[in-house]
Order: structure tokens, then C-alpha cells, then sequence
């Protein structure tokens, strides 16, 4: 009889810091049933060897900067069967994308001494901006068990079971206290997508917004309440830039206090 051959996946990385990668390789306990239903193809932040695609499932970390990365991704989605962005940076440009704001070439000579070998694009940009993404996976970092959901959920042939609502239903299941109602203490909560567990909130801290806009997500009201505790419109803009910046929904929040 012939053996049943095992699901092939490859792990690809951008422009990041590999912490999404490394959610991967922390699941531990959880990674060695994956290890058993799939074959590990090419993960370079794990292993040296490759395996030839087609993939089955690809996971991508990191967004595109470079005139490189842009046919590399073109190459990856063509031989990928399903193609998973995971993190902020694949899935609205991370913390890279700060530089879409300005001119990125009144960067360049601040940190490179020889500017000219530098080829880079104007934005960084997701994944989805330049291929078809089968399902992006939130967070910075991702959560390491709403990534082994994903990957059940695929190699079953089912629809993976995330969150879509935001940090605030988080903090209801939890017991802990609003800091933004007992506090005064701006939180991004409200509207952040879940999937941190409320850790911030949990230790009298309001929420960064790790994993981005939650689905139809009220930054208009919310401003208005942070502005009412007296939050200035240079804070709201720091709030909403940071690891999704570039995520719809809060660039358009943070473009609408600059001034």
C-alpha cells in the first residue's frame, strides 16, 4: 500500500522581526502534533533543509519593501495551493509602514552611509496589497494557538474559528475592570481585535492595539472619548501609528488629527 503523503508547508519571511515565526516554534506540545500530520518543506527559521513545492500551505511573515520582494511574493503565491499571512507586518505593513507617512528617501542618508546602494520601495505594503491571501492571521505577535486552529482548520478542510470582536469582550471574560472607565487611561480596546487575552488591561494598562481594527470598528467615537480625558490630537496620531499603522481603518483615524 502507499503511503498517504503528508500536507507540505513552507514558511516564508519579509520585511519583520521573525516573532511570528517564533509564535510557530513555541507552541511546543502543539507544534509536535504538527509536525506529524505535515511535512515542514521550508522553514529557514527552523531547519536547513528545503523541500521542492508546490506547498500546500504557505505562511507568510513580513510585508514588502524591496522591488525584490514584490516578484518574490509572485513566485511564492504560484506555487502555493493556500497562502496564510500571519502577523502585522504581512497583513497591514507593521511597524515599517511608519515610513508611508513621509518620504522614505529623507531616511535613507540618516541611517545608510552609502545611500545610492540602497534600493527600496516608497511604502511598505501587506501581503493582500500585491497577491490573493487565502486568510490573514492578526496580531504582533500572533497568537501561537489561533495559528494552530488555522492550521487544523485547513488540513480539515473547515473554516478556521478566530475572533472578530474586539479586546473590550476580552476584558468581560477575564473579570478585569475597564481602565478607561475606572481609570481615565486611554485604551485602544474598543477598537482592537481580539486575541491577546486583554493582557495589557489586565495589569492597569490600556490596550496598544497589537492586533489591529476589529471588524466595523468606531475610531471616530472612540477619539471623541479620548479626547475627552484630555488627550491631545499629536497623542491620537502616535496612538493609532504604531504596530498597524497602516491598517485602513486606523491610518485613516490617525490622517484625520494630523495636522
Amino acid at each position: 500500500m502507499a503511503a498517504v503523503r503528508k500536507p507540505k508547508i513552507a514558511v516564508w519571511k519579509f520585511a519583520s522581526c521573525d516573532g511570528c515565526q517564533l509564535s510557530l516554534l513555541d507552541c511546543e506540545d502543539e507544534l509536535l502534533s504538527i509536525v506529524g500530520a505535515v511535512e515542514i518543506a521550508s522553514f529557514p527559521e527552523a531547519t536547513r533543509a528545503v523541500v521542492k513545492g508546490p506547498y500546500d500551505i504557505s505562511l507568510v511573515e513580513g510585508s514588502i519593501t524591496t522591488p525584490h520582494d514584490e516578484e518574490r511574493i509572485h513566485t511564492i503565491r504560484r506555487s502555493s495551493k493556500l497562502l496564510i499571512t500571519i502577523g502585522a507586518c504581512a497583513t497591514s505593513g507593521g511597524i515599517q509602514a511608519l515610513r508611508n507617512f513621509k518620504n522614505v528617501a529623507d531616511f535613507i542618508p540618516m541611517v545608510y552611509a552609502k545611500p545610492e546602494y540602497i534600493e527600496t520601495l516608497s511604502k511598505s505594503t501587506p501581503i493582500n496589497d500585491h497577491v490573493f491571501v487565502d486568510f490573514q492571521l492578526r496580531g504582533c505577535p500572533i497568537n501561537k494557538l489561533q495559528l494552530v486552529e488555522v492550521l487544523n482548520a485547513f488540513l480539515n478542510r473547515r473554516k478556521p474559528v478566530t475572533p472578530a470582536h474586539g479586546v473590550c469582550m476580552e476584558c468581560k471574560r477575564r473579570g478585569t475592570v475597564c481602565v478607561m472607565v475606572a481609570n481615565g487611561t486611554p485604551c485602544l480596546g474598543p477598537v482592537t481585535l481580539a486575541g491577546c487575552g486583554a493582557l495589557c488591561p489586565a495589569y492597569d494598562r490600556g490596550c496598544y492595539g497589537c492586533f489591529g481594527p476589529k471588524e466595523t470598528p468606531n475610531t471616530t467615537s472612540m477619539s471623541a472619548g479620548w479626547t475627552a480625558l484630555g488627550v491631545t490630537e499629536p497623542e491620537l496620531v502616535r496612538a493609532f501609528r504604531s504596530f498597524n499603522a497602516y491598517a485602513e481603518a486606523f491610518r485613516k483615524e490617525s490622517e484625520a488629527h494630523e495636522r
